[in-house]
């Protein structure tokens, strides 16, 4: 059975969890094989039925929110369709990105035929951080780079932040869709895991009740906070454990400090 998810907030209307990555969000034919689903599992382990009201990418992992009634489910549903919510993204991204950069660039769904109509997609871009590694990840290139790159999509269509990266030739790092094979394989080794370095870092969105504007945060620290000692004993890593990991062991030169 999987392990309970991590409640990061929760009233009688709505209730915010870390979404792990690998996990989807509801069970789907195309994943015919998966045994882990927020939905499922947060149902039993509230004792509840939940209504998804957005959703997340298999990969990614971060803030995911589900109503807890129906009337609750409507309303945040018509949130996210009418663009009344902010979202925050973290990535590891392919090279040194752009400092800012605001990505106008219009798409339409993977699935859709090639006659299909494109939808306006626009996100701000702005890069955190870099790092260079004196290790070839690339014949052709005596180091390698990456960067942290804040992602804020202002529109939602599928898989935009992966697409408008890709688009402006800096893939996420373990995107298999949209970025290189040879890259992705390199730092899975060099991280020692494969995975899609794409975070939910944060939500806002009105309550569905009060209409308040209520923000929920993954716990991610940047700049790192300095760790404080523990014992073996002691240590409980937290839900995102392995992007802390990612931002404290790896040699970030921050580029922009964090507002």
């Amino acid at each position: 059975m999987p392990h309970p998810l991590h409640i990061l907030w929760r009233d009688e209307h709505l209730v915010a969890v870390y979404k792990p990555a690998g996990w989807l969000v509801h069970r789907t034919g195309l994943d015919a094989g998966e045994t882990r689903f927020v939905m499922q599992t947060l149902r039993d382990q509230l004792g509840q039925h939940v209504f998804p009201v957005h959703r997340l990418d298999k990969g990614t992992c971060g803030v995911l929110v589900m109503a807890l009634h129906s009337d609750a489910a409507r309303a945040l549903s018509q949130a996210f369709e009418h663009q009344a919510t902010h979202k925050r993204y973290l990535a590891m991204v392919r090279g040194w990105a752009p400092e800012a950069i605001e990505v106008d660039h219009a798409l339409k769904p993977d699935d859709a035929p090639e006659d299909a109509p494109v939808q306006e997609a626009h996100s701000r871009l702005r890069r955190l951080a870099q790092l260079t590694l004196a290790e070839a990840s690339d014949s052709r290139f005596a180091t390698t780079r990456a960067s942290l790159v804040e992602a804020t999509p202002t529109t939602g269509r599928r898989h935009q932040i992966r697409r408008h990266l890709k688009h402006i030739a800096h893939p996420i790092l373990g995107d298999a869709t949209h970025g290189k094979g040879p890259l992705n394989r390199w730092w899975a080794a060099r991280l020692g895991q494969q995975r899609l370095w794409l975070h939910a870092w944060q939500l806002t969105l009105p309550h569905p009740v009060t209409g308040e504007a209520m923000t929920f945060d993954s716990g991610l620290q940047w700049p790192p906070a300095v760790m404080p000692a523990v014992t073996p004993g002691d240590m409980s890593p937290g839900p995102a454990a392995d992007w802390q990991q990612l931002l404290t062991t790896l040699p970030w030169e921050a580029t922009v400090p964090q507002p």
